[in-house]
């Protein structure tokens, strides 16, 4: 089942919880932004946990959801990672480079997604 969207964003976001990615956060930015419509935030506690996180998202996303990046820009050696699904960037961080970048507080006119809700559908 190809998913696009809400639907794929809480995907990502539960494929990142899977491996145990750190503060998982999903924001709908289709009223800020032309990027994209959907962004997801999620840190790693270490380089093998980042690159286990990105792993893990690319492989659920492609078996699950029928949905492969159309770019990915960084790699777990520069501390963050962008997966471009286009409708859905995530980013994944380590702590220290979320914080620096506070993507959250960029994004701060945002809405945030409840993706832990269980009615939605994935």
């Amino acid at each position: 089942m190809e998913l696009v969207g809400k639907d794929l964003a809480i995907a990502c976001a539960r494929a990142a919880e899977d491996i145990q990615a750190l503060d998982i956060q999903v924001l709908e930015v289709s009223e800020v932004s032309t990027i994209t419509d959907f962004m997801v935030i999620c840190s790693g506690n270490s380089l093998p946990h980042l690159r286990a996180v990105i792993r893990e998202i690319d492989k659920a996303m492609l078996e699950n959801a029928n949905a492969k990046p159309r770019f990915t820009d960084g790699n777990a050696d520069s501390r963050w990672v962008v997966l471009d699904y286009i409708d859905v960037m995530v980013h994944v961080m380590t702590e220290e480079s979320r914080e620096l970048y506070s993507l959250e507080k960029l994004w701060g006119d945002a809405v945030s997604v409840d993706w832990q809700d269980t009615s939605v559908s994935q």
